[in-house]
């Protein structure tokens, strides 16, 4: 196995060198924590300085976003399919700094008009009118700084990727399974609102409703970003079905989110590759037991086994078998960057840990709990209907809070 993954110690921030993103962050972080309340005739000299700085390397990234497109655009742009995914990419990236640094460098310019306007104008009602105006740019100025501060933080390459989903029953025989269902059931109302599409990969029902073990893909713009915050242990309280005297139980079941690597993340040769067919077993008709549709895939340089029987085609089933292997063969570089990252900071919101007590959902008091973040919400209803977008967004404020502190530090 072949990883063509470099880029994943990298941040995105690495469409320019890391000493220009870093000369950048401190110049950005420098200004937002010593900035303060001047006079608006005189602006210090180092206010200044730090201004046009910032500006300069935003203009730099702009000329590289520039750059890109033309190379994108060339006729032989598409020769190199690997290059081209990979600049297309960068050139998506970069787009949300480009339109911050227009607004930017359009608010710099007012400001220094109202300025001209307040130091040389002598009609009082007209100055008084751009300072005022004045007032405003500036607000607006240092609420873009703090955003673009945001934007050049850096990220984890994968957060723009689908996502592969697992779901386990744990610890409570039956209502584990069953609890299992209930998550799975929530992110499908979820990625619906999103307008995410999902797919079974594989699954094994319980005896008693719900899955043991569920595997599905997400796809969508930026899944992973922002699924990823669910790897983990989902812990639930509540009276079970199975249950005839009305105790309340504590089940368990662990989610885990990958990023779905792609053929260009991971080069498998088919030698490395056993693969084997089978009867799959099962409900499904005809086709069960009497016709070799199912696919067990063995890696042999790692020994990761993957098997997939739930379509009627091999060919599908075999396609199902290559993306999760992909995705597993993948995993093992990632979690090497995962690890690197959590051991530069004393918290962090998402660690990939599948060990680690997430969440509690308590039936009886219709509550929700994040550990992570000590997050609760009385609305457990519509919680498990889908709406996770709060906590999602709490987590994400969580994580970029750690990330800006690690920077400024």
């Amino acid at each position: 196995m072949a990883l063509t993954t470099n880029h994943l110690n990298n941040s995105t921030s690495n469409h320019l060198n890391n000493s220009t993103i870093q000369h950048l962050n401190n110049s950005t972080s420098n200004h937002l924590k010593n900035s303060t309340n001047f006079p608006i005739f005189a602006a210090p000299f180092e206010d200044h300085f730090i201004m046009n700085d910032l500006l300069q390397k935003l203009e730099l990234i702009y000329q590289r976003w520039l750059q890109i497109g033309e190379d994108i655009a060339k006729p032989d742009a598409m020769n190199d399919m690997k290059k081209f995914i990979k600049m297309s990419k960068d050139y998506k990236d970069l787009q949300a700094v480009v339109d911050a640094y227009k607004q930017y460098k359009n608010v710099i310019g007012n400001i220094a008009n109202a300025k001209e306007i307040v130091a040389n104008e002598k009609d009082e009602e007209f100055r008084d009118m751009a300072k005022a105006e004045l007032d405003n740019f500036i607000e607006e100025r240092d609420k873009l700084e703090e955003d673009i501060r945001f934007l050049l933080l850096p990220k984890d390459p994968q957060d723009s990727k689908n996502a592969q989903m697992e779901i386990r029953a744990g610890t409570g025989g039956d209502e584990a399974s069953i609890f299992a269902g209930d998550l799975f059931r929530m992110y499908q109302h979820y990625c619906d609102k999103k307008g995410w599409k999902i797919e079974v990969l594989s699954m094994t029902e319980g005896t008693m409703g719900g899955y043991k073990e569920i595997d599905f893909a997400v796809n969508g713009d930026g899944v992973y970003g922002i699924m990823k915050y669910e790897s983990g242990v989902h812990r639930v309280q509540r009276v079970p079905q199975t249950e005839s005297q009305g105790r309340v139980h504590t089940s368990a079941a662990s989610v885990v989110v990958l990023p779905e690597a792609d053929e260009f993340d991971v080069e498998l040769k088919q030698s490395d590759i056993k693969k084997e067919t089978f009867c799959a077993s099962g409900p499904g008709g005809q086709c069960v037991n009497t016709t070799y549709s199912a696919v067990r895939l063995t890696h042999i340089p790692t020994g990761i086994v993957v098997s997939i029987q739930d379509e009627k085609s091999q060919i599908k089933n075999l396609e199902k078998a290559m993306r999760v292997l992909r995705t597993r063969l993948f995993e093992m570089e990632y979690k090497k960057y995962l690890d690197e990252i959590a051991s530069k900071r004393k918290t962090m919101v998402s660690t990939g840990d599948r060990s680690a007590k997430i969440r509690t959902y308590n039936y009886p008091q219709n509550r929700v709990t994040d550990h992570r973040i000590n997050y609760t919400m009385y609305n457990l209803g519509n919680f498990m209907n889908g709406d996770i977008e709060e906590v999602l967004q709490a987590l994400q404020v969580a994580e970029n809070a750690e990330r800006l502190k690690e920077a400024v530090e």
